[in-house]
């Protein structure tokens, strides 16, 4: 997934009062927008802007505005458990580069696909083509397919390059809490929590927090967050410049007020450091900008320490070029904080990114480029919009200056992406100190209106009564108690161990059947419970079961694939399956319901494990021998045993997956949608002959009794 198209977060952040009024969008701002194509990329006050500004050598400046001219690379990221995400690899090293080389165009030279040096494990990828060049250019149509499929899987994630960098920053670890404070459209909420999954454990005791302000593209977040099928992740809703605190329940049943041990502060921005996929910002942009922009980036980023553990790290990013939203903003803050933050000095954390450090120095403009090295020689007109802040710091907060060393630890990619690491060394003033509330009453709805009361007063102030006054539209999360009437079939069924908190599983009604079963974290289920009064939450939880209303079937529930990972540790192993590679093929290529493989047809392993099951839901196990010392290729799989037949149970691009992890025959599926459209037109205009000619007798025929 590419970055967000930065007008669109950006006008969002300044007012909630301001949704929905791009309907009323002057007509003259209409008709500005233009087909990337026919956008002439070029604009007088960018180029003299930076070039004042210095930021990169005057030798170098050219070839700069250049780059910035020429279309973005396509790059993707590999995901998944160690043992796929290695036959992933070598599935991308020894596959799909011959592919697009064989394909590609024999008078031209074959497009170069190479690892990321600095990302780790060659896991991300980088194509000599773009998103253009893939999708439409005949020679690589089965790039593109598997481009398709493996992100609906969630095998591989397309991201820009420098999008990567930030969550690699972080050095997230399974245990930590994690919040990413303006994460949609997700990428690199999906990055952080692959970091968190990063051994293996299907639930770790850590989480991931992912906030955004726009209701509409958190469900777009909610979206990339699913292909993970993480049960360890939830999806809220707030401006995350008032962030309201929330709570956790401590062993003693009191609450404590949350501190995160990770945070991403990846805040709207000028986006100006997009020009290569948003073209249009060359028409758009002004120095105004990134003034516009200042107050509400360091508010964002003050609130995300306030949040942050003592000892813990927040990584500050833009996709800007401009100073103003970048060293302004780290200075700023520093200066604030007295000593409460510093900067981390990160230049050797990812071996072989090609970079430059931050500035020391830069200017600040008005929106008529009239540019001002301190606020004393602002003109009067300005100073609402230029702001003391903006500038370098003065030597009277050297102590608290980015300056390390000599230099500034910041990263600035050329040219695209600005990051800094910050460590929280004390808190920011005394109330900030996790204040411990008081226990939990033992009568239920007594507890409930005291967690309200608590949590309301936990908000910030102006945003108790909005909350109170607009409400939740939000399905409810409903999670089981100890007495769940359908989770006795479900355990009973599938054996499932008492070590499994079934209080974990939710749904999202009160009343009626309970359609889906989701399955959160510990640590998660206490979270919702005892913020979701005050804080919106938009989704959490993996599907675990699915009602299957079957009369065949003893339990009315079936395993969901999303969250099989999960609760597989804890399932019996009456119904679960090893079967081997030709068989799962066999099972993989006859997808069809109605055409199921018999079981008779099936190898004698196989029949002997599913003939004595009942029918109904069941794990198939494959297991890939692979060399001493390499982690294995172990694939669980969400199967159904009919009364005469089995099958999996997926979609289409999962099939497609798991048949090109195995070696199977996808051509099926790897279609060519240019021969496809040609069939298409073929067969379009033969109808369009066909109807012609018999229009023209139509018309023979009339005339022939109209004479007469």
């Amino acid at each position: 997934m590419g970055r967000r198209k930065p007008g669109f977060r950006k006008n969002h952040h300044f007012s909630h009062k301001n949704r929905g009024n791009n309907k009323q969008e002057p007509q003259q701002a209409k008709d500005t927008r233009k087909p990337y194509n026919d956008i002439v990329r070029e604009n007088d006050k960018f180029v003299k802007y930076y070039q004042t500004q210095k930021v990169c050598k005057e030798e170098e400046y050219d070839e700069f505005i250049k780059s910035l001219k020429t279309d973005l690379p396509a790059t993707f990221r590999i995901t998944g458990s160690k043992g796929v995400a290695n036959k992933m690899l070598e599935i991308v090293e020894e596959q799909l580069i011959k592919d697009c080389i064989n394909q590609a165009d024999p008078n031209e030279k074959p497009p170069n696909i190479f690892p990321l040096p600095w990302y780790p494990n060659k896991l991300a990828w980088q194509m000599e083509l773009t998103r253009k060049d893939i999708r439409r250019c005949e020679a690589y149509y089965k790039l593109h397919n598997f481009l398709i499929s493996e992100t609906e899987h969630g095998t591989i994630s397309r991201q820009e390059t420098v999008s990567m960098i930030p969550p690699l920053l972080l050095d997230v670890q399974p245990h930590h809490k994690v919040l990413d404070m303006c994460a949609a459209p997700g990428s690199k909420t999906a990055q952080l929590l692959e970091l968190l999954h990063a051994n293996d454990d299907p639930i770790p005791s850590g989480y991931v927090i992912a906030n955004d302000v726009d209701n509409k593209r958190c469900y777009m977040l909610v979206h990339q967050a699913k292909r993970l099928n993480s049960p360890c992740v939830a999806v809220i809703n707030h401006d995350s410049a008032v962030l309201p605190n929330m709570l956790a329940t401590l062993p003693d049943g009191s609450t404590q007020q949350v501190l995160f041990d990770r945070i991403l502060c990846d805040v709207p921005c000028s986006g100006d450091g997009t020009l290569r996929k948003n073209p249009d910002i060359w028409l758009k942009w002004t120095a105004a900008n990134g003034l516009n922009l200042h107050g509400i980036q360091s508010r964002i980023l003050r609130r995300g320490v306030e949040l942050l553990t003592v000892g813990g790290k927040i990584v500050y990013s833009t996709c800007s070029i401009n100073p103003v939203e970048n060293e302004a903003v780290i200075h700023r803050l520093l200066a604030e904080t007295d000593g409460a933050v510093e900067l981390v000095d990160v230049a050797s954390s990812l071996p072989g990114l090609i970079y430059s450090k931050g500035m020391e120095e830069w200017l600040v403009s008005s929106r008529t480029l009239d540019f001002y090295k301190n606020f004393e020689e602002v003109d009067e007109k300005w100073r609402t919009t230029i702001r003391p802040q903006m500038f370098p710091p003065s030597q009277k907060i050297e102590k608290n200056s980015i300056l390390i060393n000599g230099y500034c630890p910041t990263i600035r990619t050329l040219v695209l992406f600005f990051v800094a690491v910050l460590r929280k060394l004390k808190p920011l003033n005394s109330q900030e100190k996790p204040q411990k509330t008081a226990e939990k009453g033992t009568n239920d709805d007594d507890d409930e209106e005291s967690k309200k009361r608590e949590n309301e007063d936990d908000a910030p102030q102006g945003q108790r009564k909005k909350r109170r006054k607009e409400g939740y539209r939000e399905d409810p999360f409903v999670f089981f108690k100890e007495e769940e009437p359908v989770w006795d079939d479900i355990k009973s069924f599938y054996q499932v161990s008492d070590e499994f908190d079934s209080k974990c599983l939710l749904t999202r009604c009160h009343v009626g059947k309970k359609k889906n079963i989701y399955l959160t974290s510990n640590a998660i289920r206490d979270l919702v419970v005892t913020n979701q009064s005050f804080i919106k939450f938009i989704n959490t939880g993996v599907k675990a079961f699915v009602r299957c209303d079957n009369k065949n079937m003893k339990c009315a529930f079936r395993i969901a694939n999303d969250g099989l990972e999960s609760i597989y540790p804890y399932i019996g192993n009456d119904r679960k399956v090893n079967i081997p590679r030709d068989d799962l093929i066999t099972l993989l290529l006859n997808d069809d319901p109605q055409h199921s493989p018999p079981i008779p047809t099936l190898s004698e392993t196989v029949r002997k494990q599913v003939e004595p099951l009942s029918p109904g839901s069941c794990v198939l196990i494959y297991t890939e021998e692979t060399k001493a010392g390499d982690t294995p290729l172990v694939i669980h799989i969400s199967g159904w045993r009919g009364t005469t037949s089995l099958r999996c149970y997926m979609d289409r691009h999962s099939t497609v997956h798991l048949l090109r992890l195995l070696g199977g025959d996808i051509s099926k599926y790897d279609v060519n949608k240019f021969k496809k459209a040609d069939c298409e037109e073929e067969k379009k205009n033969g109808s369009d002959k066909e109807t012609n000619e018999n229009s023209e007798e139509a018309k023979e025929s009339v005339g022939v009794v109209s004479i007469k």
